[in-house]
């Protein structure tokens, strides 16, 4: 009887292997789908990661001129001597950008309170820098339906200034603009003027504007006062009426015909 009741045992016995492999089964695919689910995340983090790194590189093809703010507390650093009280400008404004950026704007406008010149000193940080040309021509021509033709160079205490000029002028004002880049330090002088009845005049509007800039503090910056350091020996007297004296030279003539061509 005994070894009748072994036997009839021994089914019992053989169920137990069968349900821990049912069991090791399950584990074996709870951890398989875990996996999955893990290997799919790291997947969808290493894109979002991959993407947030090329954000930058997207956003740096546009102007981040929003980023910039007026500082209405920042000390002024340059100034402009007038020679009467019609030149005096009617506004001087300092922007300030969160990469450490700054410019220095003078603008003044004309008798019917149009504006009428421009003078922009812009010292790069971090911030994307927009170029010059198209920062004038979007002055010079707020419709953007021209773009920027050379107009010759004049020279200034600063050395020698580009100008620009829309393509196109349809009889309306004529306007004129200039862009000096200095490399050390790094330094950006810009801006347009309106004033006078045709290009030599607005040239020697220019080259005024730009001999009677002076620098009120360097700031913690001293290529700067070496620079304007330097620039005051070449300052020449400001002519209150009537065109400059002109170069002979080609490049420096009024017209410069073989310096014309889109920008």
């Amino acid at each position: 009887m005994r070894l009748f009741r072994a036997d009839r045992a021994a089914p019992h016995h053989t169920r137990i292997p069968s349900a821990l492999t049912s069991f090791v089964d399950e584990v074996y695919a709870t951890l398989s789908r875990l996996f999955a689910y893990g290997a799919a995340l790291a997947l969808f983090g290493g894109l979002g990661v991959y993407l947030w790194q090329q954000l930058p590189d997207a956003t740096a093809m546009e102007p981040s001129a929003a980023n910039w703010s007026l500082a209405s507390r920042s000390a002024p650093a340059f100034a402009v001597s007038q020679l009467d009280l019609r030149d005096k400008p009617v506004a001087y404004e300092i922007f300030r950008h969160p990469e450490g950026g700054r410019k220095d704007v003078f603008s003044w406008t004309d008798a019917e309170h149009r504006p009428a010149a421009e003078l922009d000193i812009y010292r790069p940080g971090g911030e994307t820098v927009e170029p010059a040309t198209a920062s004038i021509a979007a002055q010079l021509d707020p419709g953007g339906a021209h773009a920027l033709e050379a107009a010759g160079i004049i020279d200034s205490k600063f050395g020698s200034v580009a100008l620009l000029r829309p393509v196109a002028r349809d009889g309306g004002r004529s306007c004129l603009g200039f862009l000096k880049q200095v490399d050390a330090p790094n330094v950006r002088i810009s801006g347009w003027t309106c004033q006078g009845a045709g290009l030599p005049a607005q040239r020697a509007a220019i080259s005024c504007m730009l001999n009677r800039l002076t620098l009120l503090t360097a700031g913690n910056d001293p290529k700067l006062a070496e620079m304007f350091a330097h620039a005051e020996l070449r300052r020449t007297d400001c002519a209150s009426s009537g065109p400059p004296t002109l170069s002979s030279d080609w490049v420096m003539g009024s017209e410069n015909p073989q310096m014309r061509g889109a920008l």
